[in-house]
């Protein structure tokens, strides 16, 4: 009860003050911030729907020095290529998409899960690896790339490769993910713990129910991050079994041969963008939401 109460005023009290400051900004102000974020928004959007015209472009049009950006004669025949190309593979194409879709949802939530425990175990208790913390930012200066043959090494005296682990096991270890959550962490102030431990509860109570959601802008952006980057992995050489293999790699084997399958790649590119574009049209308004609310410190 303390918890809540201490939280409904601090969030009243901020809402307050954002309230203030707009009435304050002048309409002038207005238009300009308004004008500002518009033309960066329309400025991002660009490659999107670039890609999305190529799909639309005949072959002829695909190869037009100076390449245009719009599309003079949209056709649907690279879709359809695409799909005809798919039906013809030995291993269906709904086993292709649930390996990614197991993997994706599997990973992201244990990478969250995983990150956020040691965060707030390294943000909230005095322990005796305070070099930890250091050593996981120095991790973030290494490339993927550098790591590939100590990683294949190890997978494989593990035992996985060529299985689902090899996939999920590798991402839920995420440096970027532990540091971005320990970030905000760090803002949580002790006074909400310590009250919830005079309430009775424990730590995997205070965890649940206060930590994390104080932290919702980080786990939320935690998990647009882990998703775009396991939807777009690949299995590289690790998985020899074409039926563990993953939404990317059934496209590009599709796709490569013939440069008559430059549409159809195309249209390939604007299916793979479809779901990480979902997950964040789900979760930006939390995002933009929680993000008002947070930055509470003692």
């Amino acid at each position: 009860m303390v918890v809540k109460v201490a939280t409904k005023h601090h969030r009243k009290k901020l809402f307050s003050h954002a309230g203030r400051r707009r009435q304050t900004r002048s309409l002038f102000g207005n238009i300009i911030i308004f004008t500002v974020l518009a033309a960066c928004g329309v400025f991002m959007a660009l490659p999107l729907v670039y890609a999305i015209m190529n799909s639309f472009k005949p072959i002829e049009e695909l190869f037009l020095y100076p390449p245009r950006f719009y599309v003079m004669r949209p056709v649907t025949s690279n879709y359809t290529t695409l799909f005809r190309l798919i039906n013809n593979l030995w291993v269906p194409f709904s086993r292709y998409t649930f390996n990614s879709i197991f993997v994706c949802t599997v990973t992201t939530i244990g990478q969250i899960l995983i990150a956020s425990a040691a965060a707030y175990s390294l943000s909230k208790f005095k322990t005796r690896i305070s070099w930890f913390f250091p050593l996981v930012v120095i991790s973030l200066l290494f490339n993927g790339t550098v790591l590939g043959i100590p990683q294949y090494i190890v997978l494989n005296t593990l035992g996985i490769v060529n299985t689902y682990w090899v996939y999920i096991l590798p991402s839920l270890a995420s440096s970027l993910g532990l540091f971005l959550m320990k970030q905000f962490m760090e803002q949580v102030p002790m006074a909400l713990i310590e009250a919830a431990k005079i309430d009775g509860a424990n730590h995997f109570t205070i965890f649940l129910r206060i930590v994390m959601p104080s932290v919702k802008p980080a786990w939320l952006t935690l998990l647009l991050y882990a998703f775009q980057a396991i939807w777009a992995m690949t299995s590289g050489s690790t998985i020899y079994n074409e039926e563990l293999k993953l939404l990317p790699n059934a496209i590009s084997q599709v796709l490569s041969g013939t440069i008559e399958r430059t549409g159809a790649s195309a249209a390939g590119s604007v299916l793979l963008m479809i779901p990480p574009i979902l997950v964040f049209i789900l979760t930006q308004s939390s995002v933009i939401q929680t993000m008002t609310s947070s930055g509470i410190k003692e």
